[in-house]
């Protein structure tokens, strides 16, 4: 069952879904700032799907989550035939909300406002290099369940293991196949790979 098909949620859940840690939804949960209530005797919590909306409301979190239930993709790369061929490609699995860049000033602006759950990112890009994508990404504590998967033709492993210290959850070198790309990003989002999928 998809999130946005829920009517209670865990505190795991809606901090997935608010983007926030989970000991922020709890102590939000202990302080009375986001209602709900708890499950008779257990300790476990559960907030009903309205109270969160009013939740993030109030504190100017972005609702669509909780509305359309899907997961956001940014795609940055300065080859614009691969851009392409990656939003048609997350488009039509029909779970994604996609957005792309083609360069790192238009990524930086894009992941503030977009908020993406994930950040597909072609490392040479031609203002700033994908490492200081991932650096900026990481410096702030609003993004930290962004997912990013670097993607470059490069293959020194330790220019990939300095990418992976900048912040990178994944690599892939290129040419890769979108069809695997796709997987990765389902398994890094915690989704159902999309060969598996119903529709």
């Amino acid at each position: 069952m998809s999130l946005h098909a829920k009517t209670v949620f865990t505190t795991g859940e809606a901090a997935k879904i608010c983007k926030v840690s989970q000991q922020t939804i709890i102590r939000c949960f202990d302080n009375g700032s986001l209602n709900g209530f708890r499950v008779p005797g257990s300790r476990f919590r559960r907030i009903p799907r309205d109270e969160l909306y009013a939740f993030m409301r109030e504190n100017k979190i972005p609702t669509d989550a909780l509305e359309s239930g899907n997961r956001k993709v940014l795609i940055v790369d300065d080859d614009e035939a691969l851009v392409d061929l990656l939003v048609d490609a997350f488009s039509r699995d029909g779970r994604f909300d996609v957005k792309s860049a083609n360069n790192g000033f238009g990524a930086g602006m894009l992941v503030k406002e977009f908020r993406p759950d994930l950040v597909v990112l072609d490392v040479m890009l031609p203002d700033i290099n994908g490492k200081e994508v991932c650096t900026r990404i990481r410096s702030d504590d609003s993004l930290e369940a962004v997912k990013i998967i670097c993607i470059s033709g490069m293959v020194e492993q330790d220019k990939i293991s300095e990418l992976t210290q900048a912040g990178a959850n994944d690599f892939m070198h290129k040419p890769f196949t979108v069809d695997r790309l796709l997987d990765r990003a389902c398994d890094l989002m915690e989704m159902e790979r999309a060969m598996d999928s119903p529709n």
